[in-house]
């Protein structure tokens, strides 16, 4: 059974942005998100990996999701991204998103992207005011 209210959950799961990428909400509790996108050479930069663009939106959107989970809104005040490898086109993302400290009307989260078998892609931290 799930902690997060239908309500929540559709809001969530309706964003066009995410919609328009390929990111798909593949797990949603409260304070916690997994989404995942497949890289397609849409998605490639220049060089013909993964633009970092991508990558950050798949994570921001597992940290939206989580950070949103709880059914009152919450805005992002910073944001950081560390890219570690770089994926495969056809291969499958995954962000995980784990709430890790909440203190007043703020909390931080820490999301983890992987690969197919994996890999630690990037790592990205993010904290939410909650007005």
């Amino acid at each position: 059974m799930s902690n997060v209210s239908d309500e929540t959950r559709s809001r969530i799961e309706s964003d066009s942005y995410c919609e328009t990428l390929g990111i798909d909400i593949v797990e949603l509790e409260a304070g916690f998100a997994r989404t995942e996108l497949t890289i397609t050479e849409d998605l490639l930069n220049f060089h013909g990996t993964p633009h970092g663009a991508a990558i950050y939106s798949l994570a921001d959107a597992a940290f939206a999701a989580a950070s949103n989970s709880h059914g009152e809104p919450a805005v992002g005040l910073e944001a950081n991204i560390s890219y570690l490898e770089a994926a495969d086109t056809g291969e499958t993302l995954t962000a995980t998103a784990e709430e890790t400290h909440v203190s007043g009307r703020t909390a931080e989260y820490e999301i983890t992207v992987t690969g197919e078998g994996g890999n630690r892609i990037a790592t990205f931290r993010g904290r939410v005011y909650r007005p």
